[in-house]
């Protein structure tokens, strides 16, 4: 297949690396000025580190008359809809992947995007690029991948078997609408403790801060709640008392020094902020009250 990829960002660029690896034809559409040649990679690619330049290519200009069969996009959930509204006339005959977070209602984020032509999913994989421009993280073999209480069409089953034939394993979610909430709402009571601390690695090596983001996710319950969302899941374990949890995540980071490695590489504060100030203008908004989140305030 003949794949783009919208932007050279950090949970993209490792995913075309992969999919180009699978034998896709990969490129990248860039704004002016950000083409380059090649890709400095120190990732770990299900398990596999690699250490390479990566030559690529990139375009910065999308004719409406393309021939790619799979636009794949993965932003900041903040960037999301001008990136759509870009890409509306732009699709083609393309399955356009939509691959970030998402706060606001997914279909409304999308609306100006054919709705007909869309498939939705999820990374799993993390890292930042460094000083240096190199790309430092991690990509894990499942990916996500879910519909909104309906059959998957035939452009949503092609764009799993992409991933499948690519060597990853799917998980899927028919309420993908709730899980993309859960997830958005354990990032934010994650990161708000990045910011309170100051520093993901040290958040990552404190028991107590462990215990905090416990206690920070549980506070922003009552948002999921008001939108009619039941905490099971991934969020499901932040019932468990803090002091486990504490536990079981030194535990896995431990035994798992990759997926640290992904989390220590994480170099975007905007985006860090971005989940937080989300989070809480919606609490604000319901009259709910999340003390732990308002006191980092002047933060964000």
């Amino acid at each position: 297949m003949k794949i783009l990829i919208f932007g050279r960002g950090v949970i993209s660029t490792q995913y075309a690396y992969a999919l180009e690896k699978a034998q896709h034809v990969v490129e990248f559409y860039v704004r002016a000025g950000r083409a380059v040649q090649e890709i400095p990679l120190n990732i770990y690619d299900r398990g596999q580190y690699i250490d390479t330049t990566w030559k690529v290519r990139m375009r910065e200009e999308l004719p409406s008359d393309h021939d790619y069969d799979l636009i794949l996009v993965s932003v900041q959930h903040y960037q999301f809809k001008k990136v759509a509204t870009f890409l509306s006339d732009k699709v083609g005959n393309a399955t356009v992947l939509i691959f970030n977070n998402c706060w606001n209602d997914p279909l409304k984020v999308a609306a100006t995007l054919p709705q007909q032509q869309l498939a939705w999913g999820f990374p799993v994989a993390a890292g930042g690029f460094d000083q240096n421009g190199i790309l430092k993280g991690a990509l894990f073999s499942m990916v996500h991948f879910g519909t909104f209480n309906t059959t998957p069409t035939a452009r949503e089953i092609a764009a799993r078997q992409i991933f499948k034939a690519a060597g990853f394993k799917i998980k899927e979610h028919k309420d993908f609408r709730s899980w993309l909430s859960i997830h958005f709402v354990v990032n934010a009571g994650f990161l708000s403790q990045v910011l309170r601390t100051g520093s993901i690695k040290k958040v990552l090596t404190s028991g107590e801060d462990i215990k905090s983001i416990v206690l920070n996710v549980r506070e922003l319950f009552p948002v999921l709640h008001q939108r009619g969302i039941a905490v099971k899941g991934e969020a499901a374990i932040f019932k468990l008392p803090p002091w486990l949890i504490s536990i079981l995540v030194t535990a896995m980071i431990k035994l798992n020094p990759v997926f640290k490695y992904s989390l220590m590489n994480h170099a975007n504060p905007e985006e860090i902020k971005a989940f937080c100030r989300d989070v809480l203008a919606e609490a604000n908004e319901k009259g709910i009250n999340v003390p732990r989140l308002t006191a980092i305030t002047s933060l964000l």
